[in-house]
């Protein structure tokens, strides 16, 4: 039961808070903007990348330079937007989505030319000791920040959205954007809003992918579709449920390759990441509105 708590259920949390924060973008991009945003991984990449920079000149612990890269994510999050986004918003979504392909491009590009494409580190090396609890259980600090972090995030978010205006207003046009407009509500500002949320959650998500094994400019791009598969299984449209297919996500990835019956892995790790693709199949027949009931796609 212990090495079962130590090297299974804290990973798996872990990884199940990366992909909840990134998750969280996904469903209210999709939500209120009505397209998959397939770049939101590589923004995932300029966020970490972002961190790192800082790093490199000031000497302080990563995760205390986090706005840095939370800054820089927005900033690009909001450019392309207005750049790319806001001229196709009246056109087919599938003009958007494949533009969005393109930003993917564009960013995991200006990643490799301003900082290579090879493996970076944070920090100065070394492997940090564990945290040590009931003299048994031993858990990495990193994990542990990424889950209270994902925690405070979710209690945030939730009251933002209950209880602001703003937060109201993007409800209100997840839900119907023409009657929204047309009960006066500032639609641009609901997108602005949305973008900013989504861009610095996504920058929090990648810097804890990054520090958990190593920045690289496919690091977003390779948690896109467990990120994909989590919104969807919380429900579109649904920041909650996307936090909450996240954890499940993380879950079922990590403990399928527990030695279940016997000595031997259920499933190698090498096949873990299709965990989340068969829950994501299973759910689009079973139940498509997800877990919360959100927007079908």
């Amino acid at each position: 039961m212990i090495d079962f708590i130590n090297f299974y259920l804290f990973p798996a949390l872990a990884i199940g808070s990366v992909y909840a924060l990134g998750a969280v973008g996904i469903s209210m991009i999709f939500g209120i903007l009505r397209f998959a945003h397939f770049a939101h991984g590589d923004l995932m990449t300029l966020g970490a990348y972002g961190v790192l920079a800082a790093a490199a000149v000031l000497p302080f612990n990563s995760v205390l330079l986090l706005p840095f890269g939370i800054v820089l994510a927005i900033v690009a999050a909001l450019l392309v937007d207005k750049i790319f986004y806001q001229p196709l918003r009246q056109l087919p979504t599938i003009y958007t989505v494949i533009s969005s392909f393109g930003v993917a491009l564009i960013f995991r590009s200006l990643v490799q030319l301003v900082w290579g494409s090879q493996n970076q580190v944070y920090g100065s090396g070394g492997v940090r000791p564990p945290l040590i609890f009931f003299d048994a259980i031993r858990v990495s600090a990193l994990h542990v920040q990424a889950i209270v972090a994902t925690a405070v995030i979710a209690l945030c978010l939730h009251f933002f959205l209950s209880r602001t205006k703003t937060g109201r207003s993007m409800r209100a046009v997840s839900d119907d954007p023409e009657l929204a407009q047309v009960a006066g509500l500032d639609t641009e500002k609901v997108v602005r809003w949305t973008w900013i949320i989504g861009a610095a959650l996504a920058a929090v998500a990648g810097l804890f992918a990054g520090m958990d094994t190593s920045a690289h400019p496919n690091l977003g791009w390779n948690l896109l579709l467990p990120m994909f598969a989590a919104a969807i299984l919380g429900g579109i449209g649904k920041p909650m449920g996307a936090m909450a297919g996240g954890f499940i996500i993380g879950l079922a990835e990590e403990l399928s390759s527990y030695p279940w019956i016997g000595d031997q892995a259920l499933i190698s790790p090498s096949y873990k990441t299709a965990v989340a693709f068969v829950i994501m199949i299973v759910l689009l027949i079973v139940r498509p509105q997800g877990l919360f009931k959100g927007r079908l796609l």
